[in-house]
């Protein structure tokens, strides 16, 4: 099957952690029956609503509970561990699962750096909104109305929602993310090049390096990068003839632009001898498309929570949802993501995610589900894939 399960382990409001590892383990074994390719776990720190922290722990509990299904990470961030220890975990999971375990890499200690430097910059010298001379066009006539020009629009390429890009610059600054940020490295410790170290990494696996990794030497991983944009972990990928996986879920805007930078960037290697992308998407699917939105609720309020930088809050139930009053600046925050999930029926879903790959081009489907219920998001799994299997 060409559809993959990217789990955060959800907390829901009212539940535990040790209630949500269970439920993963769970989803993880009857995922297999249905016949998905990959179990993936994500990395996320300091989110009550988030139970995967640790997905090195993660992926051996799961492997050991299923036998056929590939598992793996979505993604580990190497700026919070070196190369060395990256390797050894995974080293030691796959010498009890060889060839079921997949190493994703995410870029995260540079990129945190990057985006704090452009929210402190300067801002740009103001620009006209229309050339000179040039009939003004609808954000300029908003202007000289005295009102403030709305966000730009997105666009539609054929058939599918590229929204306006998210600013993330300012999400940076967030006091509780700069603090969680020391508390993930030693002090004083700085993260290398992110090229450098997935050449570590890859040395590290293939025996070459300096120093011997055991376990690791040998181990036969499957090694992914994760990007969100056009950036250095498209390019890195492409040039070292790695698969890749673009981000729709998590940074819809710019999703063409990482797929056709890793493309660009290609060079075949011992492991691909032609480019391999996964695309994410979230989604919930239902019996009908009311019940499938009912099940949605509550996942624009746990994406404000992430957005407004005090992390993912306990999933909300359909009750929680309601009780929030939404001013502009909220739904600002997460409009581009509500846009950008395939919520419905079987069939509509299937078809959106259809349209995903390919315009993307997308070899493989990374999906992610959260519903409060665990059995819910179970079901929407089970229905997806009996409506994928179908013409």
């Amino acid at each position: 099957m060409t559809l993959s399960i990217l789990d955060l382990a959800p907390v829901v409001s009212g539940g535990t952690v040790a209630r949500a590892l269970r439920d993963t383990i769970d989803l993880a074994r009857r995922a297999e029956g249905f016949g998905y390719r990959r179990y993936w776990l994500a990395e996320h720190h300091f989110a009550p609503g988030v139970a995967s922290s640790a997905p090195a722990v993660l992926i051996a509990l799961v492997a050991a509970a299923t036998s056929t299904i590939r598992v793996g990470s979505g993604a580990v961030q190497l700026g919070h561990q070196t190369p060395l220890s990256v390797v050894e975990q995974f080293g030691l999971i796959d010498a009890l699962h060889p060839g079921r375990i997949d190493l994703g890499i995410g870029r995260s200690g540079q990129r945190r750096a990057e985006l704090a430097a452009e929210a402190s910059a300067p801002p740009p010298e103001p620009r006209a909104a229309e050339p000179a001379g040039g009939p003004p066009g609808p954000r300029a006539a908003e202007a000289s109305a005295g009102r403030t020009p709305g966000p730009p629009a997105g666009e539609i390429v054929d058939g599918l929602l590229i929204p306006p890009p998210f600013d993330y610059s300012r999400l940076a600054l967030h006091p509780q993310l700069a603090h969680a940020a020391t508390l993930l490295q030693q002090p004083g410790a700085r993260t290398p090049d992110f090229a450098g170290q997935i050449d570590d990494v890859l040395a590290f696996l293939a025996g070459t390096h300096e120093v011997r990794a055991v376990p690791g030497d040998g181990a036969d991983l499957e090694v992914w990068i994760l990007g969100s944009s056009g950036g250095q972990s498209a390019q890195v990928a492409g040039e070292r003839g790695l698969p890749f996986a673009a981000n729709y879920h998590v940074s819809p805007s710019s999703v063409l632009e990482a797929v056709t930078a890793y493309r660009e960037a290609f060079k075949p290697s011992a492991t691909l001898a032609e480019p391999y992308v996964m695309v994410s998407a979230d989604v919930v699917v239902a019996a009908d498309e009311a019940r499938a939105r009912e099940l949605a609720k509550g996942y624009d309020l746990w994406v404000r929570s992430i957005r407004t930088g005090a992390g993912a809050i306990p999933y909300p139930t359909a009750a929680e949802a309601d009780a929030h009053v939404w001013t502009d600046d909220d739904r600002a925050l997460v409009q581009d993501r509500l846009d950008t999930r395939f919520v419905g029926s079987p069939g509509q879903v299937a078809d959106g995610l259809r349209v995903l790959r390919r315009v993307t081009g997308a070899d493989e489907l990374l999906v992610t589900t959260i519903t409060h219920d665990h059995e819910d998001r179970v079901r929407s799994y089970e229905l997806l894939a009996d409506a994928w299997d179908r013409p």
